[in-house]
């Protein structure tokens, strides 16, 4: 519902307005339930997920359209062109954004005959089984702590058809019924990210989680090498290793070893001569050659993509990285001794200054970046939702508002539309960025630039639980080779 019309509507008017967007959104959601299921095709709003969203989330995010990208995208547009997509025959498993085809509908609709004609034009390629065909791949969680309950909770969810990984095993260094029990109940509830939105049932006998009807073995393994995962009926395999415990080739080669594993994926920086990707940015350098990859770290992946808009359009010369992080497990929760200077006292209680490798792992995805970046982390008592602040000097003269603007751009059009937020609230905390599927949430109101143009100010937060768990699974998909078809 748009200002103006607000203004003009009495108040029943406008209550029996909204009664009809809600209306509105509850067809919506169940088109996307039916797309999904039916036809593995994925409908997200300018990059946000539609999936299992309430009817206000789903208004608010139409409300981010029509602030963000300057349009008046109202649910009914959104909603009739998801039940064109519903009738439309032979649609392959894709991704589609909704949010962009209504754009495009609204501006462009009087060149075409219906809205039929529109999405057959648009989504030319989509159809008649012009997917190639995925075969879905087996996962192995290997260590099953924050990181690799969330990304078992992400794979669980987007299973039926079109599926693309599909979960089958997770790897503990011990288990018995009563850690079977515990493990379980840590994935129905996080404290932070809330319940899973499933059922998860123990079969203890044969030490499996029934998790959304899916199977997913529960294997004790001190040593990789030793698993022979096709006894479980896994082959070709891709391992996560969430563990931290390896880094290096000769560690995280040991997943190599085992019996139906093809490619390791660590969910840390690597050591060596390990590609560290930051999907979005430089996956490319992925080849079939490399069997072991690194997702690099949560914080490398949060700056890298707004350090790559900057450098590609404004040339950056030197800069700081100051990250303001949330306490992770490696802390202490009260006062102890710790391997590492100040990180034994009690993270619920301090802000703890400690080290961070980002600064330089972001050179590894930006080269050009090569000594001119330094970087540090203040820790504060907060269990998740973080942010990085960016202090450049650039060779182009720029403003607020031209800075902001490339930003925007970049989140609504090019290949970082998955990994940066634009986000306009001027109330923006960190909680708010809970659960945000963007590895980095740019906060514009926020950005300061000197008045001589050349040093800037960028605020970017992210979830560095969620927020990478989602660019984990983006690399997890193209070294795998089962991306689907995308319409961004």
């Amino acid at each position: 519902m748009s200002q103006s019309i607000t203004k003009s509507l009495s108040y029943e008017e406008t209550l029996e307005e909204q009664n009809k967007q809600e209306k509105a959104a509850v067809r919506l959601s169940s088109y996307v339930g039916n797309l999904l299921y039916d036809k593995g095709v994925e409908l997200v709003l300018f990059r946000d997920h539609l999936t299992d969203r309430n009817t206000s989330s789903i208004l608010n995010l139409h409300r981010y359209a029509r602030e963000v990208v300057g349009q008046d995208i109202d649910v009914f547009t959104t909603c009739e062109l998801a039940l064109k997509l519903n009738e439309l025959e032979n649609l392959s498993p894709s991704k589609i954004d909704i949010g962009k085809l209504a754009s495009e509908w609204i501006r462009q609709k009087h060149e075409y005959e219906n809205q039929d004609a529109f999405l057959k034009d648009k989504l030319d390629g989509f159809f008649n089984g012009a997917d190639p065909g995925i075969t879905p791949r087996d996962v192995v969680l290997f260590g099953f702590g924050r990181i690799g309950r969330l990304v078992a909770r992400e794979l669980i969810k987007a299973a039926g058809k079109g599926q693309q990984l599909r979960l089958r095993a997770i790897v503990t260094r011990s288990l018995t019924e009563d850690t079977l029990k515990k493990r379980a109940a840590l994935l129905r509830m996080d404290s932070v990210h809330g319940p899973f939105a499933g059922t998860v049932i123990e079969d203890f006998k044969n030490s499996r989680l029934i998790i959304n009807g899916q199977v997913v073995h529960m294997i004790t393994s001190k040593e990789p090498s030793q698993i022979d995962y096709t006894s479980y009926g896994i082959e070709n395999a891709l391992v996560i290793d969430n563990t931290g415990v390896y880094r290096d080739e000769q560690g995280l080669g040991l997943h190599l070893k085992a019996k139906g594993v093809s490619k390791v994926l660590l969910t840390a920086p690597a050591k060596g001569d390990i590609p560290n990707v930051v999907y979005g940015v430089n996956q490319e350098i992925v080849t079939d050659n490399h069997s072991i990859l690194s997702a690099a770290s949560c914080t490398t992946n949060a700056i890298t993509p707004i350090l790559k808009v900057i450098n590609d359009n404004l040339k950056i010369e030197k800069g700081h990285i100051e990250t303001v992080h949330a306490y992770t497990n490696d802390q202490n929760l009260l006062d102890n001794m710790h391997k590492k200077h100040r990180r034994g006292r009690s993270a619920a209680i301090n802000m703890v200054i400690t080290e961070t490798g980002a600064g330089k792992a972001v050179t590894k995805a930006i080269p050009e970046l090569k000594d001119k970046l330094t970087a540090n982390a203040v820790r504060v008592p907060t269990p998740n939702g973080s942010l990085a602040i960016m202090k450049l000097s650039v060779e182009q003269e720029t403003s607020k508002e031209k800075l902001n603007a490339l930003l925007k751009d970049a989140a609504l059009n090019g290949k970082l539309v998955n990994q940066i937020k634009y986000s306009f609230e001027e109330e923006l905390v960190s909680n708010d960025i809970i659960g945000n599927s963007c590895c980095a949430v740019f906060d514009a109101p926020a950005t300061i630039v000197h008045p001589k143009g050349k040093d800037i100010v960028l605020y970017t937060w992210y979830d560095n639980e969620f927020g990478y768990t989602k660019q984990v699974i983006r690399l997890a998909k193209y070294a795998c080779k089962v991306r689907r078809l995308i319409y961004y």
